[in-house]
């Protein structure tokens, strides 16, 4: 269903909810229908995950939303994590209570651009505990998505609780034509392995994996702006290559997310022109390159209240993870983007290339935003179709990761040998 009609008026054959299933009761046909009608309004749903508790997911998610409402898009906020609810208070709404409007749910606007729900709002008590098993979780989230009167939106941004349990299975379940999920994770190997078990129980469930942020991924000095390598970096980015999942970026650690969040304000409002923004603003472009509507963000710049932030893509064919000497005989090409300002890796996804016939692969990496790709070996043929794409060409790299490669050639320390493939 599309557009803003009634469930019953849908012209597509396909809607689940215009034919009853074999054995379904008609209070469960009404519900499915009404959630229909609700979810029809919605143009995107995208569901914010992680493997496990404290990497900082419904911040992301908190700022994931408001960035995007910042963009000028019609947002809703849905936080059906019933045992630690805590979207209310990073947006300091906590003493806010839901007011019904016949049998409908009225959510709570943050901003004209944003509407806010949470069981938080249900509590008499901020420390008041839920104490619920599963069929209750799971009435509640579908009350949520059925009942609430989000109206017309653009995004509807689900905070789900960490973990593979009832409520993450619930949302996937309900929301049929979810856009996918984005899954948080640090740089840890030990959230890495669970987050590994999200992207699975994502596969199992048919439902598609946005990409992967690796969340407090070093720590910007409040001082210098300096990023600190805390952990050992690239474990996110090889993780999701090996997986086949895209890899929208790293968030640095700021000491003043923590007081944001204390505060209520979204960081990103807050401080629109840091490293850790921009971040988040590059992980939006990518989100919102998977929209085909006019909205879509096609150049190569992102921008915040007061800065314009240079992104470049680079491109990698690769063959079992490493570079493939000959770019015509790679099975995957690693499309990397880095800020040019800070020559930090911003985010990643790995891509499978049409069959490779003369001329194919500049137009298709063209159309891809590629700026530079760099190979071990390419032709001089192929070399000017590229130079006609105004895609900058290095030649005689070696074999390495496609993230050793970019860091080097950033860096300016990518040692060039021969080409391999000059004919």
């Amino acid at each position: 269903m599309t557009g803003t009609e009634e469930c019953g008026n849908c012209a597509e054959d396909s809607c689940s909810a215009k034919v009853k299933q074999a054995g379904e009761r008609e209070q469960d046909y009404q519900d499915r229908q009404q959630l229909a009608g609700r979810m029809c309004k919605i143009k995107h749903k995208i569901i914010v995950m992680s493997g496990k508790g404290g990497v900082g997911k419904s911040t992301v998610a908190v700022n994931l939303a408001v960035s995007l409402s910042m963009k000028g898009h019609r947002v809703g906020l849905l936080d059906v994590d019933i045992h630690g609810p805590s979207v209310p208070t990073l947006l300091n709404l906590e003493d806010r209570q839901i007011q019904g409007n016949g049998d409908a749910l009225t959510p709570i606007d943050f901003s004209e651009k944003l509407k806010v729900m949470s069981i938080g709002f249900m509590l008499q008590k901020r420390d008041d505990a839920v104490i619920w098993r599963g069929p209750m979780k799971h009435n509640v989230i579908k009350q949520f998505l059925k009942d609430v009167e989000w109206g017309d939106l653009d995004y509807l941004i689900i905070d789900s609780p960490p973990g593979t349990g009832d409520e993450p299975m619930a949302v996937c379940q309900f929301v049929e034509d979810a856009d996918g999920a984005i899954i948080v994770t640090m740089p840890q190997e030990v959230a890495l392995m669970d987050v590994r078990k999200s992207i699975t129980f994502c596969q199992q469930l048919k439902m598609k994996v946005l990409g992967v942020i690796e969340n407090m991924s070093g720590f910007s000095c409040p001082k210098c702006g300096e990023i600190l390598e805390m952990f050992p970096s690239g474990g996110a980015s090889n993780m999701a290559m090996q997986m086949g999942v895209p890899f929208l970026g790293q968030i640095p650690m700021d000491p003043y997310v923590a007081s944001a969040c204390d505060d209520g304000t979204p960081y990103v409002t807050r401080h629109a022109d840091s490293l850790t923004t921009a971040a988040f603003m590059s992980a939006i472009k990518t989100v919102l390159n998977g929209d085909n509507s006019d909205e879509v963000v096609n150049d190569n710049s992102i921008y915040n209240n007061e800065r314009e932030v240079k992104i470049m893509r680079i491109a990698i064919p690769i063959a079992e993870g490493k570079l493939a000497m000959h770019f015509g005989h790679c099975e995957q090409f690693a499309l990397i983007d880095v800020e040019i300002d800070e020559k930090k890796i911003v985010g990643s996804v790995t891509e499978t290339p049409p069959p490779h016939e003369p001329g194919v692969l500049p137009k298709w990496l063209s159309e891809k935003g590629a700026n530079v790709i760099i190979a071990g070996g390419m032709g001089s043929r192929a070399q000017n179709l590229f130079t006609e794409q105004s895609i900058e060409v290095v030649v005689g790299a070696s074999a390495d990761s496609p993230e050793q490669i970019v860091k080097a050639y950033m860096d300016g320390t990518l040692e060039a040998g021969e080409n391999v493939c000059d004919h």
